[in-house]
């Protein structure tokens, strides 16, 4: 076993005080000492180090009565670095910029027209207000190779073509990285979401467009080429599952006879893979409902003896934007924390 050197030690130490304050928000020294269990010479150094750094910044002061360096209420400098997370849609481009802290301080949406390179660029740099911005993560549509970041089949977002998201990049400036939306989505719903404390779940994604992702022992499985969780490309009945759940079919249908449908695709991974929970995503999820998931489990109970829990998604607001945003924090608080 290996002995930590100095410098790791310390490493090790600034970043647990600046994980404590993205979770806690501001923290006096001795609430840091507490809850580290470092010493007070310990904590008095990594306060220094984390100021001269830029990172840290005296917010205020705790209690009403109290003065002194004690009373130094610490927070994290928020604007020490910004994050963008895309979601390109088939008719439009979502932009949301964030904080390090992970606070939202600009969107942006506009209409696919022209050039998508362009547009993208500029839908970004008008969410992004002059703020330089550290890491963009744009979810899309369709198969995303893990090896080149490309998709490797049609997504149907006009204008797409292979070498995009390079061109994006270096227009910007700045490390651009593609994943599927689907596959945002999903961390989304792992961080905040319905599969918060879950290590292995499938979320079902139910919207303009179909497929899935599959998270085990707390991260997200993608397969070899990116094709994990493709459930759209499933024949069941003899028809495609995704010309059996699109939203102009979902519309016309029961609550029963649409959790038949639904169940029919999440069993594929009951059988498979018994991850023990289903997360029903997209507007079909937020639409059904408890009662949906609840018709779900039933459905599911029918086919297989495996236990499996149904939950619709609780993230609000766009998954998909929110997935891409923690993953670009995720990046720049390693490269920015160390």
């Amino acid at each position: 076993m290996k002995t930590a050197t100095p410098a790791m030690a310390r490493a090790i130490n600034d970043r647990l005080a600046l994980d404590l304050l993205l979770e806690r928000g501001p923290l006096t020294a001795p609430q840091l000492r507490t809850l580290t269990g470092l010493s007070r010479p310990t904590v008095s150094d990594l306060i220094e180090r984390l100021r001269e750094a830029g990172l840290i910044e005296i917010t205020g002061e705790y209690g009403e009565d109290r003065r002194g360096p004690n009373a130094r209420l610490y927070g994290l400098v928020a604007d020490r670095a910004h994050v963008a997370g895309v979601d390109v849609r088939r008719v439009a481009v979502h932009v949301t910029i964030a904080d390090i802290t992970g606070q939202v301080v600009g969107s942006a949406t506009r209409a696919i027209d022209g050039s998508l390179e362009t547009l993208i660029e500029d839908v970004i740099l008008e969410a992004a207000a002059g703020r330089e911005l550290d890491t963009v993560i744009i979810g899309a549509p369709g198969l995303v190779d893990p090896r080149d970041g490309e998709v490797v089949s049609d997504n149907d977002v006009p204008g797409w073509r292979r070498g995009l998201m390079g061109a994006v990049g270096e227009r910007l400036g700045v490390p651009v990285v593609l994943e599927n939306e689907v596959n945002l989505a999903a961390i989304a719903e792992l961080r905040i979401g319905a599969a918060r404390g879950s290590e292995d779940f499938v979320l079902l994604w139910l919207d303009d467009g179909v497929g899935a992702a599959v998270v085990l022992d707390g991260r997200l499985r993608r397969g070899v080429s990116g094709g994990a969780g493709e459930i759209g490309f499933l024949e069941v009945d003899g028809a495609p599952y995704c010309d059996q759940v699109e939203p102009g079919v979902v519309r016309g249908l029961g609550r029963a006879e649409l959790a038949g449908r639904i169940a029919k695709g999440a069993f594929a991974f009951v059988a498979l893979l018994d991850p023990g929970l289903i997360v029903v995503g997209g507007k079909t999820g937020h639409d059904g409902g408890d009662e949906l998931a609840a018709l779900v489990s039933e459905r599911l109970r029918e086919r297989s003896p495996a236990p499996t829990e149904v939950r619709v998604s609780t993230v609000t607001g766009n998954a998909v934007l929110q997935g891409a945003v923690l993953t670009a924090l995720d990046l720049t608080r390693g490269r920015v924390f160390g």
